[in-house]
């Protein structure tokens, strides 16, 4: 997912219905594709604006603490948007930091991110957060990283249970993202199981474990209980499904015979320009 820092445009589209590209609920995945500006930085108010362009009905955004939560909230309001998840606060992203849970100098700020994170998603109606665990700290431990990593999310766990909200952790691949300290499925379940919690899930993002592990169908049935999300993009170039070696096709439809019901976030970076990325939902029959 993108950072607090940044805004993605995201078009929530339904799994099985997508050709009709419209909302309705379903027992089927939902699909949220955040094309165009998914990896960049951009201004919060440019997702907002194009409703409807390439027939799509809806979108959700991350978020930006440009914009206060009351302003988040009447934009989307007014475009008739559903705000997905959002990230904690993940430390300075600009200057590096790629999240702090795993920090044990930060836990303080860490903490005082969750409150302000939570505050934001009771606003929007948000009912996950996601925890990015940040860069393996240099000349700490091993046993002080992951002791500090667990009592965090199990302190965020616990604070976003008490508002309704589940927490979701994520790894991510470690050559696009060097130093990234959770970034195997197995190794964040890992940290999860150890929190001791049933408000901690995985966010399972296929392009990122594409390229750290494979083995993505068998992946996913194994462990779905414990996935709440899932994201995507192709590989390599990180583009629109349908423009590298991910057979997205038979893993919608493994998705399907699952039983997966919840949301899919279409984090990539379109091949042209957003509008002709979103050709692969037609071609694939979404």
């Amino acid at each position: 997912m993108g950072q607090w820092q940044q805004s993605h445009q995201a078009t929530s589209l339904n799994h099985e219905t997508a050709r009709r590209l419209s909302y309705l609920e379903s027992s089927h995945a939902k699909i949220r594709c955040q094309p165009d500006d998914a990896l960049q930085r951009a201004r919060i108010r440019r997702p907002f604006r194009g409703r409807g362009q390439g027939g799509v009905s809806r979108r959700g955004v991350s978020l930006s603490l440009r914009l206060s939560k009351d302003q988040l909230a009447e934009h989307l309001g007014r475009h008739d948007l559903v705000q997905v998840l959002h990230n904690l606060p993940a430390g300075d992203w600009g200057h590096g930091e790629r999240g702090i849970a795993a920090l044990p100098d930060r836990v303080g700020e860490f903490q005082d991110g969750v409150g302000k994170a939570i505050d934001y998603a009771k606003a929007l109606g948000c009912t996950q957060l996601n925890c990015l665990s940040g860069l393996r700290p240099v000349d700490v431990p091993e046993v002080k990283i992951q002791d500090t990593l667990v009592a965090n999310l199990r302190f965020a766990a616990d604070q976003l249970q008490a508002a309704g909200i589940r927490l979701l952790v994520e790894a991510i691949n470690t050559r696009d993202m060097p130093g990234f300290y959770l970034c195997g499925t197995q190794q964040t379940l890992g940290i999860i199981s150890a929190t001791g919690s049933d408000n901690v899930f995985l966010q399972y993002d296929i392009y990122h474990m594409q390229r750290m592990e494979g083995e993505l169908a068998a992946t996913i049935e194994k462990h779905l209980p414990r996935i709440a999300h899932i994201q995507l993009a192709d590989n390599p170039g990180r583009h629109e499904p349908g423009t590298g070696e991910i057979n997205y096709p038979f893993l919608f439809g493994h998705l399907d015979r699952l039983g997966y019901d919840g949301w899919i976030g279409c984090e990539y970076k379109p091949l042209t320009t957003t509008i002709e990325g979103l050709g692969w939902v037609t071609d694939m029959g979404r």
